[in-house]
């Protein structure tokens, strides 16, 4: 299964959501201060900072030679982002449009480290887990 048609449409659908992810960070980042974590620094210019993350991640991963280090850092990037996934959990800030019930925060936490292997597998980082294991 780690046939290229697949990876590369997995590869542009991922490019495609962070790429929407930093267009919403950059175009409304105050959308996104409640959920910010009382303990991160400048929290609006960090805001800002994930969306050119994501914006980079996303034109990196479409680059042949900036993919594996595209992939790479958007796998760190989505297990650096979770604290505010829980935050947002847990304490439900309301955010206009978006739903507080855990029908949307359970998949969301759930979702996350497939972001992170949806990353590294696109970036060629890893192939797990469709490699065949090779026998010695």
């Amino acid at each position: 299964m780690s046939g290229q048609p697949v990876r590369t449409a997995m590869l542009v659908i991922l490019a495609l959501f962070y790429a929407a992810a930093a267009y919403v960070h950059l175009a409304t980042p105050a959308m996104f201060m409640p959920v910010m974590p009382d303990w991160v620094p400048f929290p609006y210019q960090m805001i800002l900072f994930t969306g050119v993350c994501e914006a980079f991640g996303a034109a990196g991963l479409l680059i042949p030679r900036t993919r594996w280090l595209a992939g790479l850092m958007l796998a760190l990037y989505a297990v650096a982002v979770f604290p505010v996934n829980i935050k947002h959990a847990v304490y439900g800030p309301a955010i206009p449009g978006l739903s507080n019930m855990w029908l949307y925060h359970g998949p969301r936490l759930l979702l996350q480290p497939v972001l992170v292997w949806w990353a590294l597998w696109v970036g060629g980082v890893t192939d797990w887990p469709f490699r065949r294991r090779q026998l010695a």
